[in-house]
């Protein structure tokens, strides 16, 4: 594949033929769509003073959809040809069977566009790149004696997308999407700690590869390397909990935002299935989804099915108002689509994703959130965790914690999680931050075995009654 822009009716498809092909497929049913794409991606990967990898990865190929009532046909081919799009045709048509549907109508048109054009994987040589990890290597290694290992990673790539509507509408997408990684391990007396930090977006690389953007990054995550080297056990039981702006959103994202897609709550899967209008959440939360912050990792001018990325405001004041829609859904539950149909590629199906989801501020600062706080948690930091859709439960593990009492912040602690309910978490909110932040552009959603970039956000939050794991009393 070269780097010459990515026009499939031009090189390889006769694109009046390909509309007569999608007309053929959709003939009696609600909907459906023919979605090319051309993806290059790239990583590179320094641990321990060697490179450990060095990935190059490019696919392209189209995915063709009927839709009838709740039942989707698809097909997908790397061939990018009419024999491949005809047998296509004929898979597809198997979920529309005798037909009887109605055509939906076509997403509106957009000339937003809310990132660049650049190709992140250009802007810098291969060389120049490792060059670039070796000194992020040395650097860090350089600030404090204690650090023993490095691994920093610059990953890029190159999403190129085509859509074509049975209407006869073209829609175009060009998605760049850069992220520099770093993460250390520091030893003390035969202790072993590690801190990580990271961010990126949709733009290029060279922002992100300049050594005054990647030596803030490797100075954060020594820090929290070091933090975590003098932390104690966690406390264990039920207790308050301060929640840092940020990137702990990611908590929001996974207990809360899940639930309020659309297909969860169509089948009545979803905690909040038939709630709608009804208070979810304390008073003065607000819950957002949107996909037109300009760069941001999350961000799509249009989603895979050629819908204008949204604002959609899913709690208002604590109040549910909205779900997440892509087109089959929103049909089915008799609402607009909201922009939220997105598929990892070519050879998936769209179905409601979030894109950036995050919590508005409120009008508290957060030093008072904490001095309010007489015995509890204080986590500003999260890694991995586990939710179910159905009610919400999720684990979360914290990365960086720190133990407060009668409002004084003491040792950061180890090995705290939280545990509780979306549902439950939201409304027993009782502060809410003016610092709401989105995280700095690492966040990943996994859905029904698909991937997709993401954002997340929030202020700082105290909520109360949270069960805290640990390792102590």
């Amino acid at each position: 594949m070269n780097g010459n822009p990515f026009r499939p009716f031009d090189t390889n498809l006769d694109q009046d033929t390909s509309l007569l092909l999608l007309r053929e497929a959709v003939a009696g049913a609600d909907d459906g769509e023919l979605f090319l794409e051309r993806h290059r991606s790239e990583v590179l990967s320094f641990d321990d003073g060697r490179i450990k990898t060095a990935s190059y990865n490019a696919s392209e190929g189209f995915g063709l959809r009927a839709v009838r009532g709740e039942t989707a046909g698809y097909a997908h081919s790397t061939t990018l040809d009419e024999h491949a799009l005809r047998r296509a045709v004929a898979t597809a048509r198997l979920a529309v069977g005798q037909g009887g549907g109605t055509l939906a109508e076509g997403p509106a048109r957009t000339n937003q566009k809310l990132y660049t054009d650049a190709d992140p994987l250009t802007e810098s040589t291969f060389p120049a790149k490792i060059d670039i990890l070796r000194e992020i290597d040395a650097f860090a290694r350089d600030l404090d004696p204690r650090v023993v290992q490095v691994s920093a990673t610059i990953a890029a790539s190159h999403q190129e997308v085509v859509i074509l509507r049975p209407e006869g509408t073209l829609v175009t997408d060009i998605r760049p999407m850069s992220r520099v990684n770093i993460s250390v391990i520091v030893e003390q007396d035969g202790r072993r700690e590690s801190g990580g930090m990271g961010g990126g977006g949709r733009a290029g690389l060279i922002g992100l590869i300049a050594r005054d953007a990647w030596e803030p990054v490797a100075r954060e995550a020594l820090r929290i390397a070091l933090v975590n080297l003098d932390a104690e056990p966690a406390p264990a039981g039920v207790m308050d909990v301060v929640l840092g702006n940020g990137w702990p959103g990611i908590l929001l994202h996974e207990a809360v935002g899940h639930g309020l897609e659309g297909d969860f709550n169509r089948k009545g899967s979803s905690a909040f299935a038939g709630l709608m209008g009804q208070q979810v959440a304390a008073k003065g939360v607000t819950v957002l989804d949107d996909g037109t912050i300009p760069d941001r990792r999350g961000s799509i001018t249009v989603d895979d099915e050629g819908t204008p990325s949204a604002k959609n405001v899913l709690i208002e004041d604590g109040k549910l108002v909205g779900f997440m829609q892509d087109r089959q859904n929103a049909r089915l539950m008799g609402v607009a689509p909201t922009g939220n149909g997105r598929r990892e590629s070519f050879a998936h199906i769209p179905m409601p994703r979030m894109t950036n989801t995050y919590m508005l501020g409120g009008d508290t600062d957060p030093a008072i959130l904490v001095a309010d706080l007489k015995d509890g948690i204080y986590a500003v930091g999260f890694g991995g965790g586990q939710v179910d859709i159905t009610n919400g439960k999720f684990v979360f593990s914290c990365t960086e914690a720190y133990r407060v009492k009668n409002g004084v912040v003491g040792a950061p602690v180890k090995g705290a999680t939280l545990i509780g309910d979306g549902a439950t978490a939201m409304k027993q909110i009782r502060g809410i931050g003016n610092d709401m932040a989105l995280d700095p552009g690492i966040g990943n959603c996994g859905k029904a075995g698909q991937w997709v970039p993401v954002g997340v956000g929030q202020p700082s939050l105290m909520i109360g009654g949270l069960t805290v794991g640990g390792a102590g009393a």
